[in-house]
């Protein structure tokens, strides 16, 4: 009886859930466990292994979300910001230094039982939920395009970008930025305001190149419009120029899944993480990094679509939040792999080797499919009384 009710709620689950993308999701893991097996034959590395984990350690995760209300989730908005503000100053303050070629310094790793974890992995997913409900308080208060709530909204936005600055880890800043511009876009901030914000970002361009970028970050940009350069191929550019071989010597279709030379050679620098799409290149060809674009595309089609059908717009925040998030990531990764756009350290989301990574984005993807499985119930949120709004902790309790 017991086993036959157990049945009976896993159907009803399946009936609520998106198939589709959970399909998508795990044609994309099984994928990227495939490309990282092919590099653990190569190096006699665990990533395989630690990847496999991640992915069974998200799944559940994601699960236990979709059985979450994501409202219910958000409106404890004050504990995730507190509980992220504290682990990136704990990050800060106590991660070991990772040190790298030509200047690179980031302290963005923290121990946890003898592995490694990158908290701005789930800081993002964390800023999701919070910056969605800023979103939503002033949207329902009317005042989302106010200059006062814009500035406050981008102070938000400023919070986790300055965080990672420090950290060393600008590309996680990068990512942080483009989940703002994206869940504003979509909640409706006027286009004047990006406006102001590409005139301030054009005139502070000159400040920002000569007094916060480092040495090595100057380098990578110059390194781009430098690919034929000798001396640069043997260092700026190196692990791009590396990268771009590889995945041209692939050819159509490859040279066989686990049987890349330049892979086995180990010849692109962190091609587990980075430079997976490489791997992909070389050992699948044309064909394999197309599908890779394919099913990242798809998955995103299918992110946009759960948005538009959310019951209210707190939940279609939330999937632009995970959609800039992916989509971000993988134009900046597959840029980076082809050589078009600089090294910025960001991985290709679900496909690098990363068990922090893969675990954090299947909680996106659960807050994903709780908006799916709730698009048809009645919208739960309801402003108890009119009051001046205060972007403050008894402004979002009311709600």
């Amino acid at each position: 009886m017991k086993m036959k009710s157990h049945f009976k709620g896993l159907l009803q689950y399946l009936r609520r859930a998106d198939l589709l993308l959970w399909a998508l999701l795990a044609t994309i893991s099984a994928y990227s466990l495939l490309l990282l097996r092919s590099v653990d034959l190569a190096m006699g590395s665990g990533y395989f292994r630690t990847q496999l984990l991640a992915v069974g350690l998200g799944v559940a995760g994601a699960v236990v979300i979709t059985l979450i209300d994501y409202v219910e989730i958000c409106n404890f908005w004050y504990l995730i910001a507190g509980f992220s503000i504290f682990l990136m100053i704990y990050t800060q303050l106590f991660a070991d230094s990772v040190t790298g070629s030509g200047g690179v310094n980031a302290k963005a790793w923290i121990n946890i039982a003898g592995r490694t974890f990158q908290s701005s992995e789930l800081v993002k997913i964390a800023f999701i939920l919070t910056f969605s409900k800023h979103l939503d308080v002033l949207k329902k208060r009317e005042r989302l395009n106010e200059p006062l709530q814009v500035i406050l909204l981008s102070l938000h936005a400023m919070v986790p970008v300055l965080l990672c600055h420090f950290q060393g880890d600008d590309g996680a800043g990068m990512v942080f930025f483009a989940m703002f511009l994206f869940m504003s876009l979509a909640a409706g901030v006027k286009l004047r305001y990006f406006g102001i914000l590409l005139g301030l970002i054009v005139v502070a361009l000159p400040l920002l190149w000569h007094f916060v970028l480092d040495e090595y970050q100057k380098k990578r940009f110059i390194a781009i419009f430098n690919l034929e350069n000798e001396a640069m191929q043997m260092d700026e550019v190196y692990q791009q120029y590396q990268g771009r071989i590889s995945i041209g010597s692939g050819g159509l279709s490859g040279q066989g899944l686990f049987n890349g030379s330049r892979v086995a050679n180990q010849s692109v620098p962190f091609q587990q993480s980075d430079f997976i799409f490489s791997v992909a290149g070389e050992e699948l060809g044309f064909l394999g990094c197309s599908l890779i674009i394919l099913l990242l595309f798809l998955f995103l089609i299918k992110t946009l679509r759960v948005a538009l059908s959310a019951r209210e717009e707190l939940g279609k925040y939330i999937c632009y939040g995970f959609f800039g998030l992916i989509a971000f990531q993988s134009i900046s990764n597959i840029g980076m792999c082809l050589a078009l756009l600089p090294a910025m350290g960001i991985t290709l989301p679900f496909f690098s080797a990363g068990g922090s990574s893969a675990a954090c984005l299947y909680l996106g993807f659960g807050l994903v499919q709780s908006v799916y499985m709730r698009r048809k119930e009645s919208d739960g949120l309801r402003l108890k009384r009119k009051q001046p709004l205060r972007f403050g902790y008894q402004q979002m309790k009311d709600i």
